[in-house]
């Protein structure tokens, strides 16, 4: 069964450094890490993703309008052969544009469903991310752990609060407790 955590750190950064850990995790096979994102809040107030796991509505879209845009203009530029260079390049063009913006919305479509699905969904996001304060971040993460206690340990002291999560009641306490900054020694 996979879990679903969403922990706020001081900082701008350490959520990624956290997001950083947790795909070396999944790369040593301790844990099977579904989908995860880093956000932050900027100083002026706006909520910025950092990274992700899996690819965000933007993403998709970005990356479906390149190869459709590639693919719109392979298929027009046989049909440049006699003319100039500026019709040429304009039917390359329009090509890439025809196949482009569908290509576009469609992969922007097909991230947004896999997120919402199977990964951490832009709206929980969204929704999450605003308890966050300027200058602070946050780990969403959908993983599977057999002990996500012992997952927590890697990351003790490094100043997290859970926000919301999926994990029983009396896990979520001991991961808080593992998570919590150590205190500075007494003067």
């Amino acid at each position: 069964m996979f879990d679903l955590i969403a922990v706020r750190f001081e900082g701008k950064h350490r959520a990624s450094e956290v997001l950083e850990e947790l795909l070396v995790l999944n790369a040593d096979w301790t844990i099977n890490l579904t989908d995860a994102v880093a956000a932050y809040r900027t100083d002026d107030g706006r909520l910025r993703l950092d990274q992700s796991v899996q690819p965000t509505e933007g993403e998709g879209a970005a990356l479906g309008g390149l190869l459709g845009g590639l693919l719109g203009a392979l298929l027009a530029a046989p049909f440049t052969a006699g003319a100039t260079a500026a019709a040429a390049a304009a039917l390359v063009g329009v090509g890439a544009l025809g196949f482009g913006l569908p290509a576009a919305s469609a992969g922007a479509e097909d991230a947004r469903n896999w997120k919402n699905f199977y990964g951490v969904s832009d709206d929980f996001v969204k929704q999450v991310g605003g308890m966050l304060q300027p200058g602070q971040s946050a780990i969403f993460a959908m993983f599977e752990s057999s002990d996500a206690v012992a997952v927590a340990e890697h990351f003790r002291g490094y100043g997290g609060t859970v926000l919301s999560t999926t994990l029983a009641p009396e896990q979520a306490e001991q991961v808080q407790r593992i998570l919590a900054p150590v205190p500075a020694p007494r003067q």
